[in-house]
C-alpha cells in the first residue's frame, strides 16, 4: 500500500530537496505530484529517476492526497493549507506560517515526536526554521541529561537560506568581483560576496531580528519554555550549510566528555571532534548529508556548568526537506493516517 504525495512549491530550492528525499529513502508513495504557481505549469522535475511536469497548486484537488509537503512560502501556505487539511490531506508546512499556532504541532523527530499526534486539529504540522531544526537535534539529549537553562547562539548562516535568489547573488557577485564588473545587491541588504551580514529576515521593536525570534520562540516551543534563549543570525557567503556557534548554561553538572559521549549516541547526531588541525566540520563537508554535525565541544569556565560547541548541518535536508520527510514518515510508522487512493 502507498501513499500519495503532493510537492508544493516543487521548482523551488526546497522543494526539488524534498521530491530527492522521497526518492532517496524509499517512502511508500505510490504516487508523487508536484505542483507549485500557474507561471510553472509544465516545468520538469526529478523524483528519482522518473521526470514529473509541474501542476498548478491553485486548482488541484486534493481529495484522494494523503500528505502535501508544502515549500512553497508563507503567504501561500497560509491561503491554502486550510482547504488542504479540510480536504483531508495532511499539510508538512515548512514555512513559518504555522509554527506559533497553538493548535499546529511543531515537530522535529528527533526531539518531540509524540507532539505529532495534535495534527488532527487542522490537518497542518509546521517544519521549524532552518537554524532551530539543528540546534534542537543537538540540545534536546543534552537537556535530558543536565537541563538547559540558558542558549546563546551566533548562527553563520548560507545565503541558500535565502532561495534560489540568495545563491545566484552570491554566485553573480562573486564573479563580478574577479572581473571588476559593478557589485549589485537585490536579494540581499549588503554585498554578501567576500562579506558578512548581521542580518536576516525584517527587523522587530526590540531590535532582535525575526530570524532571531524564531529560534527563540520555536526552541521554547519544541524544548522547553522555560529555557532562556538569544540569538544573533548573520548570512555568510556559503552557498549550502548553516552553522551554529553555541554557549550551553545547564542546571547540573556536566562535562565536555560526558556531553560528547551523549551525543555520539543520539539520534541525528554526528561528533566530529579532535582536537587538531581540521578536526571539525565545515558547511562545506555537510552540504548533501541529513546528520547534524557536532565539533569543537568544551567548557565554559565563565559560568558554572557550561559548555561552548559548534553545530552544523545542510540547511536544506535537515533544516527543511529532510525533517519534512522524516515527519511524514513519522505519520506513517506510527499508523496515524492510512491511505485514501484507491489506486493504492
Amino acid at each position: 500500500m502507498g501513499f500519495k504525495i503532493a510537492v508544493a512549491g516543487a521548482t523551488g530550492n526546497v522543494g526539488r530537496e524534498m521530491l530527492n528525499i522521497l526518492s532517496e529513502r524509499g517512502f511508500p508513495a505510490a504516487e508523487v505530484v508536484a505542483l507549485a504557481s500557474s507561471r510553472s505549469i509544465g516545468t520538469e522535475v526529478s523524483y528519482g529517476d522518473k521526470t514529473l511536469k509541474v501542476s498548478n497548486l491553485e486548482t488541484y484537488d486534493f481529495s484522494d492526497t494523503d500528505i502535501c509537503l508544502m515549500s512553497a512560502g508563507g503567504a501561500v501556505s497560509l491561503k491554502y493549507s486550510p482547504k488542504i487539511g479540510q480536504q483531508g490531506c495532511v499539510v508538512i508546512d515548512n514555512s513559518s506560517a504555522w509554527r506559533y499556532d497553538a493548535e499546529v504541532p511543531l515537530i522535529v523527530p528527533e526531539v518531540n515526536p509524540d507532539a505529532i499526534s495534535g495534527f488532527t486539529k487542522k490537518n497542518i504540522i509546521a517544519n521549524p526554521n532552518c537554524s532551530t531544526a539543528q540546534l534542537v537535534v543537538a540540545l534536546k539529549p543534552l537537556h535530558d541529561h543536565a537541563t538547559i537553562k540558558r542558549v546563546v547562539v551566533s548562527t553563520y548562516q548560507s545565503v541558500s537560506g535565502a532561495g534560489k535568489d540568495g545563491m545566484d547573488e552570491l554566485f553573480n557577485q562573486t564573479r563580478a568581483v574577479f572581473v571588476a564588473d559593478p557589485i549589485e545587491s537585490r536579494k540581499f541588504t549588503k554585498r554578501i560576496a567576500f562579506n558578512v551580514i548581521p542580518h536576516i529576515d525584517v527587523f522587530m521593536e526590540d531590535g532582535y531580528t525575526k530570524e532571531e525570534w524564531k529560534v527563540l520562540a520555536e526552541t521554547k516551543k519544541m524544548l522547553d519554555p522555560k529555557i532562556k534563549v538569544t540569538c544573533t543570525a548573520v548570512r555568510v557567503p556559503v552557498f549550502i550549510g548553516h552553522s551554529e556557534s553555541v554557549n550551553i548554561e545547564f542546571e547540573k553538572e556536566i562535562t565536555a566528555e560526558e556531553a560528547r559521549e551523549i551525543l555520539r549516541e543520539a539520534p541525528g547526531c554526528l561528533v566530529v571532534d579532535k582536537r587538531e588541525n581540521g578536526g571539525y566540520v565545515t558547511p562545506y563537508e555537510c552540504a548533501g548529508e541529513d546528520a547534524t554535525y557536532i565539533s569543537r565541544i568544551r567548557e565554559d569556565a565563565t559560568v558554572e556548568n557550561g559548555l561552548n560547541m559548534w553545530i552544523v548541518s545542510d540547511n536544506l535536508r535537515k533544516g527543511a526537506a529532510l525533517n519534512a520527510v522524516q515527519i511524514a514518515e513519522l505519520l506513517v510508522n506510527r499508523g496515524l493516517i492510512r491511505p485514501r487512493s484507491k489506486a493504492a
